[in-house]
């Protein structure tokens, strides 16, 4: 399920404050990267089952490698993990209300504190 209107899409922010401004919402990327995208998850573990928030993002001329890189982030996603399979986010999916309700109000506190650092990339 994608969040549609966050206010996080499209911003452009340095890959290293991201990456703490993230965290402290408890979004982590550990090691989902490669050179040009990046993908911070939040992890519910819940009685309907185990579902990941992502933000995905990417950059255009950077490094993330090198943690060079100004990274412009897409549109957010909840989706439900199944063993070994992975993650799915399609429409056939059920999503509880309260999960969809935390997902929301972190991505809108992470709107608030992205706003401080976007213009200074």
């Amino acid at each position: 399920m994608y969040f549609e209107n966050t206010g996080i899409e499209d911003t452009v922010i340095d890959l290293n404050v991201l990456d703490d401004v993230m965290k402290k919402h408890g979004l982590v990327r550990e090691g989902q990267w490669d050179y040009e995208r990046v993908t911070y998850d939040k992890k519910y573990e819940i009685k309907e089952g185990i579902f990941y928030l992502r933000v995905f993002g990417f950059t255009k001329d950077g490094d993330v490698g090198a943690h060079d890189a100004n990274i412009t982030l897409l549109k957010p996603v909840v989706g439900k993990h199944y063993y070994p399979h992975g993650v799915e986010y399609g429409e056939n999916e059920v999503f509880p209300n309260h999960l969809v309700k935390s997902c929301e109000q972190t991505l809108a506190a992470l709107k608030e504190d992205l706003k401080v650092f976007e213009a200074h990339v």
